[in-house]
C-alpha cells in the first residue's frame, strides 16, 4: 500500500492549482442561471438545459475573478461602476478567421510554447436581491520549473488606474480596498504532472488541438461554441501558446459556428487586436474574443450581458468578465 500511495502522491492527480478541483461559491453568472433553472419557466429544449448546466458547472470550476472601475480615492465605501465593453473601431475591416490562419501559417512565427500563464482578469460578483458586490481586479503569474514544480503570484492591480486603490472582497461579502500592487497570494507548489488536458502539452495541429479542447470541455463529447471558448480559456490558464499552437487554435476557431469577425479593437492593455463575437441569445450574453493579428495569440475574452436583469442589478452592455493574457 505504501508504494501505491507514494506513486499517487507523485502523480498528483488533483493538483491544488487546477481550477476544476476548487471548492468555490457560484459567481454571479452561475447564480443567475441557477436561479432561472429553479424558479423560471422550464426550458423548451434539452440543448438549452445543457447550456445552463454547463455554465453553472464551469463557473464553479473556473472561479473567474474580478474588476470594477475605481471612481474615487480611498473611502470606507468606494464608488464603483461596471466596466464598459470594448468598442470596435468604426470603419475597420473584419478579418475572417480562415484568412488570418493562412496569413499566420505563411509568416512562420518563432514564438515558443511555454507552460504557465500571465493573465489579468476582471469580473462582477453578485447575488439576487442585493447590490452587486465588486470583487478585485487581479494579475496572476504562474511559472513552471524544470523539476515540475511551479510558483503562482497573485497581485491586486488595475492597469487602467495605476497607483489607485483596488477593490477586493474581504471574504464575508463586503467590499474593501487594498493598495495597488498588493500581493494577495504567493505559493510554490511541489512537482506534479498529468497526461490529461489542460495539464498535458497541447498539440500544434488543428485536429489534435480540437480533440484536446474537447477533453477539457466535455470529456470527449462534441463542444458547442460557448463550451469551446471556455475550453480555450482553460487551456490558456495553463499554457502560453507558441506560434504553431496559435495557428492551430485559429484554424480550430475558424470552424466554430456563430463566431463572426467584427473588426479592430484596442484592448484594456492598449494592444491592437482583431475581434470575433459570439451572441448567445439563450443566455442573454455576448462573448468577444480578441486575437493578435500578427501572431494569432489570444489577447482577451470579454463577456457582456445583452438584456437587463433587475434581479441582479445588471443592464444590457455591462461587462460580466474580462481576461487579458500576456506573454
Amino acid at each position: 500500500m505504501a508504494d501505491e500511495l507514494d506513486l499517487l502522491r507523485r502523480a498528483n492527480p488533483v493538483p491544488p492549482e487546477d481550477p476544476r478541483f476548487h471548492d468555490r461559491p457560484l459567481d454571479h453568472h452561475a447564480e443567475r442561471r441557477l436561479n432561472r433553472l429553479l424558479h423560471g419557466a422550464r426550458p423548451r429544449s434539452s440543448r438549452r438545459r445543457r447550456g445552463w448546466a454547463w455554465s453553472a458547472a464551469t463557473a464553479v470550476a473556473v472561479g473567474v475573478v474580478a474588476c470594477a472601475l475605481v471612481l474615487s480615492g480611498p473611502a470606507p465605501t468606494p464608488a464603483v461602476a461596471a466596466p464598459r465593453p470594448l468598442v470596435v473601431e468604426a470603419g475597420s475591416a473584419p478579418v475572417p478567421l480562415d484568412r488570418l490562419a493562412r496569413r499566420l501559417a505563411a509568416a512562420d512565427g518563432s514564438l515558443r510554447l511555454r507552460q504557465g500563464t500571465h493573465v489579468q482578469s476582471w469580473s462582477l460578483g453578485m447575488g439576487p436581491g442585493s447590490r452587486p458586490p465588486v470583487t478585485l481586479p487581479e494579475e496572476r503569474i504562474v511559472r513552471w520549473r524544470a523539476d515540475g514544480s511551479h510558483t503562482e503570484l497573485v497581485v491586486a492591480t488595475d492597469p487602467r488606474h495605476p497607483g489607485r486603490p483596488v477593490i477586493t472582497d474581504s471574504g464575508d461579502g463586503s467590499p474593501r480596498t487594498v493598495d495597488d500592487g498588493q500581493v494577495l497570494s504567493r505559493h510554490t507548489y511541489p512537482p506534479s504532472w498529468s497526461d490529461a488536458p489542460p495539464m498535458a502539452r497541447p498539440p500544434h495541429d488543428a485536429r489534435g488541438l480540437r480533440a484536446y479542447l474537447e477533453e477539457i470541455g466535455t470529456r470527449g463529447q462534441d463542444l458547442d461554441t460557448p463550451a469551446l471558448l471556455d475550453a480555450v480559456a482553460g487551456l490558456l490558464g495553463h499554457w502560453t501558446l507558441g506560434s504553431r499552437e496559435s495557428v492551430a487554435l485559429v484554424r480550430v476557431l475558424a470552424d466554430v459556428p456563430g463566431l463572426r469577425p467584427v473588426g479592430e479593437v484596442t484592448d484594456r492593455l492598449g494592444r491592437a487586436g482583431q475581434a470575433y463575437v459570439y451572441e448567445d441569445a439563450a443566455h442573454a450574453s455576448r462573448t468577444m474574443l480578441v486575437l493578435d493579428p500578427a501572431t494569432g495569440a489570444v489577447l482577451g475574452l470579454e463577456e457582456t450581458v445583452t438584456e437587463d436583469d433587475a434581479t441582479y442589478g445588471v443592464e444590457a452592455g455591462d461587462v460580466m468578465s474580462y481576461r487579458a493574457w500576456m506573454r
